[in-house]
């Protein structure tokens, strides 16, 4: 019995063997017009095979380029597109930059940031006071989703000028008292769901009895 441990590695695994296999009976053709035209066919079979990739950019491209690849780039086939060598494919991507954030208290989020940042550069006016208000409301909100215990007016507004570096007035900014908090549902729901089912088989509907002898 032959192991796939004893057989060659495969270039593209995804594809599978007998595409490889496919791709080096294709090595072996002499004949270029007949070697086309199995290239050809391979790339309508490779792509049968992924027929969710057909809607990304450049899927025959990608095609073709996987062709020459599992062919170790031996293989001597007209391409429609630019043919790759190994050099093409050569050391590892460029590394994507990720912005680095490092905040104190991100509890809050990046957006509750923004919008400090954006009260700070209004002009002083009752709409800039009642952005601010808006903002601390938001901030107890987003501190009661994590905290269920209460929580004292007088720990966000402190939160809130700490994040505004004390460029705001927090001077008389009263906050909500009956904020709507988001409901969890799922388990804790479900199960509410069978109790009241439950409760409801318990009851007999009225007159039920009547009909017995």
């Amino acid at each position: 019995m032959e192991y796939n441990t004893d057989r060659p590695d495969l270039k593209i695994p995804e594809y599978g063997r007998n595409v490889h296999r496919m791709v080096e009976h294709c090595l072996t053709i002499d004949d270029k017009e007949k070697r086309n035209a199995v290239a050809q066919s391979i790339i309508d079979v490779i792509g049968n095979l992924n027929p969710h990739l057909r809607d990304t950019p450049d899927f025959k491209h990608k095609l073709w380029d996987h062709l020459f690849i599992m062919s170790d780039f031996k293989l001597d086939v007209d391409s429609p597109y630019p043919i790759p060598t190994a050099d093409t494919f050569a050391g590892l991507p460029d590394q994507i930059e990720y912005p680095s954030r490092n905040y104190r208290m991100r509890h809050y989020g990046n957006i509750v940031r923004d919008m400090i940042q954006e009260a700070i550069k209004r002009e002083d006016g009752e709409e800039k006071r009642e952005l601010v208000r808006q903002i601390a409301n938001q901030m107890k909100k987003s501190y009661l989703t994590w905290n269920k215990d209460t929580v004292d007016d007088s720990v966000i507004l402190q939160e809130l000028n700490t994040l505004a570096e004390g460029k705001l007035d927090l001077e008389g900014i009263e906050l909500s008292n009956e904020l709507i908090l988001p409901t969890h549902t799922g388990a804790s729901s479900s199960s509410n769901n069978r109790k009241r089912k439950k409760s409801k088989a318990r009851k007999r509907p009225s007159g039920s009895n009547n009909n017995k002898k």
